[in-house]
């Protein structure tokens, strides 16, 4: 299997098209259809940043919640799973159930099988909606959703980076708690809303491969007490 072979496929809902798997030897690839590559199980380096900064400040503190918006291919998962305590408890939120099917069944081994930890929690279900239903629940809320802010496949996803969905999610965080967004690039502009929104923010340059590869952003939030 020298070429990149189409093992998957899956309609994203709300008109955000087709995300398509696809392997190459041990080599996997998340994409939408027309639009490019979202993920690759070789270059997870900003995933992986994402899961472990956001955990680092919890790994002591006891029955820590978490939610993560949007499974990929478990690598957030994974390393958040690392820093934290065994009473733990984390909700990974991924709309696409054909994604929680091929973490099941092809991808699980790429990021050491972290929906087989006890502590995990999967709702197939708009990460949206699950902050929106939550009060002063989550100490951390994890967002690798589309592209960031400026998303690619679902206009949907747009409110989840709107002012109403940020004051869901500050809602949603118990005090103190932090907001992490992943994004393929910086945008001032949502540095701006968040800050307007009342979080307090710290931007982070991380590397999609070690310290190799493209150059993406981590916001941290934080919820004033």
């Amino acid at each position: 299997m020298s070429r990149w072979e189409l093992i998957g496929s899956a309609t994203v809902p709300g008109a955000g098209g087709e995300l398509r798997l696809y392997q190459r030897h041990d080599e996997f690839s998340l994409r939408i259809l027309g639009q490019g590559e979202l993920m690759n199980s070789r270059t997870h380096g900003s995933e992986d940043a994402l899961g472990k900064l956001s955990s680092e400040p919890l790994a002591g503190s006891p029955s820590v919640s978490l939610l993560i918006g949007g499974l990929g291919m478990g690598f957030t998962l994974a390393a958040a799973l690392a820093e934290l305590r065994a009473d733990a408890s984390l909700t990974v939120a991924e709309l696409v159930p054909e994604v929680l099917t091929w973490n099941e069944a092809l991808l699980g081994h790429c990021a050491g099988h972290p929906l087989q930890d006890s502590r995990v929690h999967v709702r197939v279900e708009d990460v949206g909606s699950v902050i929106a239903g939550a009060r002063a629940e989550f100490d951390a809320i994890l967002l690798d959703v589309d592209n960031g802010p400026e998303g690619l496949t679902r206009r949907a996803n747009d409110r989840l980076y709107s002012h109403d969905g940020l004051v869901d999610a500050f809602e949603a965080l118990k005090p103190k708690g932090t907001l992490a967004i992943w994004s393929a690039g910086p945008d001032s502009q949502f540095t701006h809303r968040l800050e307007k929104t009342g979080f307090s923010v710290t931007e982070r340059m991380v590397r999609a491969h070690g310290k190799k590869g493209s150059r993406h952003v981590i916001w941290f939030a934080s919820r004033p007490v």
